[in-house]
């Protein structure tokens, strides 16, 4: 393995530097935020756990800084990117700050949402910053795609990261933990300050690390399945379950049927339940169906 030289991440003058050859505006629409500091993105591989054998994937690099921190470390990395001028910049940046690993490296262009299928070996972990706006639809679709991915650690916006690490009974706990939690173990990794980003967001941001389960949970529910249940019980919080999955299930009626075979409180909302709660009423859908049909 080459090891890169000492000055190969990007330094602030570096990045404002890159940007400026490039025409590029980092632009809200797409949350880029581009981090400066080579301080923070080593922080972020170590954090991460980064292995020499590891295959990892990055979505959203930007112009690299974090890139060539993962090019240290890892044995290969490939890289996803929407953006036409950036997509197109990174691979000579990577050529002339790290040549001696240019060859691990390799580029998508495309929008991460889309993408099914990636260059040379499975990846083994997914590291990112990832941008605001689409930061929970894209962690999910990428643990959803690639079941190689045994680590992951994501930059988000803080609020976010409180979302998608929340355990059963907080006040922030919804959607994005359940679905999360569904392929991972998740927790709160550090928090990261504005200042090591161009230009600094006007929101804090945290590290979030999630480590996918060793067995799935148990359940003859399809994740489609359980995630439906999910999106209902939460489509109105303040809602107990009896009501809130009365349009899942058919009727009121149906759901609480559904739940009380699932040994759930129909009384229960859905921020008290755990992933395998929810997964118990989804194996109990066909209850409700017969009490609907039952009731008509």
């Amino acid at each position: 393995m080459s090891s890169p030289t000492p000055d190969a991440l990007l330094g602030p003058a570096d990045v404002r530097e890159l940007a400026a050859a490039l025409g590029v505006r980092p632009t809200k629409q797409r949350g880029q935020n581009f981090v400066i500091d080579a301080n923070t993105v080593r922080r972020i591989v170590r954090t991460a756990g980064v292995r020499p054998e590891d295959v990892v994937v990055e979505v959203g690099p930007g112009l690299g800084s974090l890139t060539l921190a993962l090019l240290e470390a890892a044995d290969r990395v490939t890289a996803v990117e929407i953006d036409d001028v950036l997509a197109a910049a990174l691979p000579a940046t990577i050529a002339a700050r790290m040549p001696g690993r240019a060859d691990r490296f390799a580029l998508v262009h495309s929008d991460a949402l889309h993408v099914t299928e990636l260059p040379g070996p499975a990846p083994t972990a997914l590291v990112a910053n990832l941008p605001y706006n689409v930061a929970v639809p894209v962690l999910l679709h990428m643990l959803d795609t690639f079941p190689g991915i045994e680590r992951t650690l994501v930059m988000v916006q803080a609020e976010v990261a409180d979302r998608l690490a929340a355990a059963p009974g907080s006040k922030v706990y919804g959607v994005p933990s359940v679905k999360a939690n569904w392929y991972a173990e998740v927790k709160r990794a550090g928090a990261i300050g504005r200042n090591v980003f161009w230009p600094a967001p006007n929101v804090d941001s945290g590290l979030v690390s999630l480590v996918r389960r060793a067995e799935p949970v148990k359940t003859t529910a399809t994740k489609g399945e359980v995630f439906a249940v999910v999106d209902a019980a939460f489509a109105q919080r303040r809602k107990t379950l009896r009501a809130a999955l009365a349009g899942w299930a058919g009727s009121a009626a149906a759901a609480e049927a559904a739940l009380v075979a699932a040994g759930v409180s129909p009384r229960a909302r859905g921020e008290s339940l755990t992933v395998e709660e929810f997964a118990r009423i989804a194996e109990h859908k066909e209850i409700a169906q017969d009490k609907e049909s039952g009731s008509q």
